[in-house]
């Protein structure tokens, strides 16, 4: 039995990043990019007007206000999409929308609001300072720069950006194909009749939604029954994809030889047990290179192991940096006791009260119980070496639903 550390730096030293594809950008977000991106032109692409305003050269401005303000005649007006056809001249404005080039002879945007019309004048009644309103050429982004490095998340902001330097397709790494497989012969799918004995498979749908959250591409195959052909032949039909999943058949029952089946398959296992409550059964192996996990049969073991172990592989495979759930410090409002030995992940509920972060387990701990599992926003981490922990101890906590940090109310 190793410990969870030990696992994880096991589990990830043998993933290996997706190759790349190309997509269009309204399709990238999300996704991990896998080229720089430099800019092909400056933006904005020409001086342009910050405001709606008047374009004037400044020397005409010089010392207005209200009580004696500058008097110009309006020559053209000027709508953003259109150039002027008129060069400013000494005395002249021209009336001129947000985003509109800059005339020839303007040098300065005075904003409408200080301005007055007087018939086909304009009075001026404020000094603007020379250069104001005017966004100048290539002040956000100039011609050749790094605007998106590779390795970097696609966010809305960087679709943005891609698409102002007038990149449509853009190339990402790969969604890994993810298999998940459920064994027993207790399993019923969702829609089939429960008789006595027998259990609806609902790791095969929290597995698949679990990949899906990473933004891996997750597809069922469905009940492998407790034999080893059963076993074998959806294991056959799981070599299609990038990442295996199988939950239950790994710990020591006299049915449990999903770890055998993976040898037979050519699979190198690395190790089948760990350290940590819940989901001391976990089996990690290779098949020509893809990484299969052997997740337990209870529900909220088979949950965790992928929050440690799989979640990570998965987003180190679509080339991502940050492949770790944050872990936060917290105050403890409850006393907890377990047995030394091993790592604990307890279903944990986070609030931010008073300027701190505090924390209670979320119900029953329980490895079937997935109430307290809905009920959590986080897992509580309680070290293996101690047995005792205290209420007003500050503990680590790692976060998997952010939703607490939502405010009903701006707040501003």
């Amino acid at each position: 039995m190793i410990s969870v550390e030990e696992a994880l730096s096991l589990i990830l030293s043998q993933i290996r990043e997706m190759g790349s594809e190309r997509v269009d950008i309204t399709s990238s977000l999300g996704r991990v990019i896998a080229e720089d991106i430099y800019a092909k032109r400056n933006n904005p692409p020409w001086d342009n007007s910050a405001m709606d305003g008047y374009a004037v050269m400044n020397e005409d401005i010089m010392s207005a206000n209200r009580e004696n303000p500058a008097i110009l005649k309006v020559i053209e007006d000027l709508p953003a999409g259109y150039t002027a056809k008129n060069s400013v001249n000494k005395g002249e404005a021209i009336r001129i929308m947000t985003g509109a080039p800059i005339p020839m002879g303007a040098d300065t945007v005075v904003m409408v609001e200080d301005t007055e019309k007087d018939g086909e004048n304009v009075k001026i009644l404020r000094e603007t300072p020379l250069g104001e309103n005017i966004r100048r050429t290539g002040e956000d982004i100039k011609t050749g720069e790094l605007v998106v490095p590779e390795g970097s998340l696609i966010r809305p902001a960087e679709v943005g950006i891609m698409a102002t330097c007038g990149r449509a397709f853009v190339s990402v790494y790969q969604r890994p194909r993810v298999a998940v497989v459920s064994t027993g012969d207790e399993l019923v799918d969702v829609d089939e009749e429960i008789t006595e004995g027998k259990i609806v498979t609902s790791n095969s749908y929290t597995l698949s939604a679990m990949a899906a959250d990473c933004g891996a591409d997750p597809f069922q195959l469905g009940i492998a029954r407790d034999t080893r052909e059963a076993l074998k032949e959806k294991l056959r039909q799981a070599l299609h994809a990038d990442v295996i999943i199988t939950s239950g058949g790994v710990s020591v029952g006299d049915f449990d030889f999903v770890k055998d089946v993976l040898k037979e398959l050519g699979s190198e296992m690395k190790f089948w047990k760990v350290a940590m409550k819940p989901g001391k059964p976990l089996a990690f192996g290779t098949i020509g290179g893809k990484p299969a996990f052997g997740l337990p049969g209870n529900p909220v073991s088979c949950m965790v192991c992928f929050e440690q172990f799989v979640r990570p592989s998965i987003l180190k495979m679509m080339g991502h940096s940050r492949i770790y759930r944050p872990v936060i410090k917290a105050t403890l409002k409850e006393d907890i006791k377990k047995k030394t030995g091993r790592k604990h992940f307890m279903r944990s509920f986070v609030r931010f009260e008073d300027g701190q972060y505090t924390v209670t387990t979320s119900g029953d701990q329980g490895s079937g119980i997935l109430k307290s599992m809905v009920a959590a926003n986080a897992l509580l981490i309680f070290p293996e070496e101690l047995s005792l922990l205290k209420a007003g101890d500050k503990v680590k906590v790692q976060l998997i639903d952010r939703s607490f940090e939502y405010s009903e109310a701006p707040g501003y």
